[in-house]
């Protein structure tokens, strides 16, 4: 009899296990979906990538469905560790702070796959998405389709460069970072404004939103499945000693 309420209880650990992982899904496929329901904005993926600088860390997300090939570039040069040792070379208060292509901009030397990545360009996935304060808009030339690694991001509201330079994401975290860096010193270099000292991006990372919230809803109920497990068995050790 002891073995076969066990082998219940087993069953039904399973069972609520498998839930689990169900839950995790439907709970961030639905709060994605009211998020684009009622919000103007993009909806963001669920990639963060965060640059570690030597005045604090900003963190940004991106959006897919307004500039992929856009998202793809950046988010791959970030996964070679691309911007590694790379700066921000410009930082006008109020307006942007833009960081360097990463084929001349970064401290350390690059292996041939992130030589490869770097001096690729993407077409110009222009769109109606605003330039508001933390907006990551792509920096570029005169043609159109030459963005390649260098992007801004937003100090300010700037409506004169919507629809000028392509959206693919926004700024999610570190705005006290941003706002330290405005407070910088700086020189005019012709149309730049520059920081009289290096901006570094000591190094990056970058991790998935949806993974890291599905773990946590994980581990809260697993914990609840396990505290269960034991009050049902002490409550059946009460009846049948």
């Amino acid at each position: 009899m002891k073995g076969t309420f066990g082998g219940k209880m087993l069953n039904r650990r399973s069972a609520l296990i498998g839930f689990i992982s169900c839950f995790c899904f439907s709970s961030t496929f639905l709060s994605g979906s009211i998020v684009a329901a009622s919000s103007h904005d993009p909806l963001l993926g669920s990639a963060r990538v965060v640059f570690q600088t030597n005045y604090g860390d900003i963190e940004f997300g991106f959006y897919p469905s307004v500039a992929p090939k856009t998202v793809e570039h950046i988010y791959k040069l970030v996964r070679l560790g691309g911007y590694n040792t790379n700066h921000f070379f410009r930082v006008e208060k109020g307006f942007v702070a833009q960081v360097a292509d990463v084929a001349s901009g970064r401290s350390a030397p690059m292996n041939e796959e992130q030589r490869r990545e770097a001096e690729k360009t993407v077409i110009g996935e222009f769109s109606q998405v605003k330039h508001v304060r933390g907006i990551l808009s792509m920096g570029r030339h005169e043609d159109p389709n030459s963005a390649a690694s260098s992007f801004s991001m937003l100090l300010g509201d700037s409506p004169h460069l919507d629809g000028q330079y392509a959206i693919f994401g926004k700024v999610t975290k570190g705005d006290e970072t941003l706002k330290a860096l405005e407070e910088l010193p700086t020189r005019r270099e012709g149309i730049f404004v520059m920081p009289t000292e290096r901006i570094t991006i000591l190094s990056s990372y970058y991790y998935d939103t949806e993974m890291e919230s599905c773990e946590h809803e994980r581990s809260i109920m697993k914990r609840r499945l396990a505290a269960s497990a034991i009050e049902i068995e002490r409550q059946r050790m009460k009846c049948f000693p």
